[in-house]
């Protein structure tokens, strides 16, 4: 009986369409440009921005040219140790003597370079073939220095030619010195296997550690060189470490990969 009384007296009043319809308040409004604003200024850089982004792998600090493994080309027992670790030596350049059942035979250098390790040691027994010594292929002691970054390969066809590269360097405290700078020179076309790392390297640990989650590819990275520094080289600090660096030092690289419109993240 109550809503009849409320509908009757609802048809005996007059309607009041001559009264302004509110259809926002004014926050609503305000709010409402503000989200077109952001979605405007969003779709805008989706297509005109860009996003950039790193890739971090492991890094080693060489010569250009790489190291070898020297090997024993007889069986026998080493009865002279002729060369030292860190020794720079020439192409032909006495290392081991071994005797065998036929007589003396001299382990020479195949190439000039350093003495990186030996392993071998007076009295050892080698077989034909057995690793004796790693030699890095540098005959200048004012050579330059190489990084040689092992990128996932799935990560290399997007680092572009002379792309920034910052090396935190394993026997440099970073905190105190900052980061190694340098630029990618090349890119490798294929992947590395363990062989050929450890080929290159002269350590099969290496080769083995490098390869654990498939196959890298090499980016050769120029270091950055500075007249201003000990090192020889640029670094995120002014000074840098108040020392030199030695090749076959472990290094991790963060390279900075060609940059991507936000839209390319979104499209198939």
């Amino acid at each position: 009986m109550q809503f009849r009384q409320q509908a009757l007296t609802k048809l005996r009043s007059p309607e009041e369409l001559d009264l302004p319809v509110r259809f926002a308040r004014p926050q609503g409004w305000l709010v409402l440009s503000v989200t077109v604003a952001v979605m405007a200024a969003a779709s805008v850089w989706a297509v005109t921005g860009s996003v950039a982004s790193t890739v971090s792998a492991p890094a080693v600090l060489t010569h250009g040219e790489g190291s070898y493994i020297l090997q024993s080309p007889a069986a026998g027992q080493v009865t002279a140790v002729l060369a030292e670790e860190g020794e720079r030596l020439p192409a032909g350049s006495p290392v081991l003597r071994v005797r065998t059942a036929d007589g003396e035979t001299v382990v020479r250098t195949v190439a000039a370079g350093r003495i990186t390790a030996l392993a071998t040691a007076l009295g050892q027994i080698v077989a034909t073939g057995a690793d004796v010594a790693a030699v890095e292929k540098v005959a200048d002691a004012g050579a330059p220095l190489y990084a040689t970054v092992y990128v996932p390969a799935e990560n290399a066809g997007s680092v572009p030619a002379d792309a920034a590269v910052d090396l935190t360097v394993q026997t440099v405290p970073s905190q105190r010195y900052g980061v190694l700078r340098g630029h990618v020179k090349s890119v490798d076309r294929a992947a590395q296997s363990a062989r050929r790392i450890a080929a290159f390297l002269g350590d099969g640990q290496l080769g083995e550690q490098f390869t654990k989650e498939g196959r890298p590819v090499a980016v050769l990275v120029r270091l950055d060189t500075s007249s201003a520094t000990t090192s020889g080289y640029r670094w995120s600090s002014a000074d840098g470490p108040p020392y030199a660096l030695t090749s076959m030092t472990l290094a991790t690289a963060s390279i900075r990969l060609a940059d991507r419109r936000p839209l390319d993240w979104l499209l198939p």
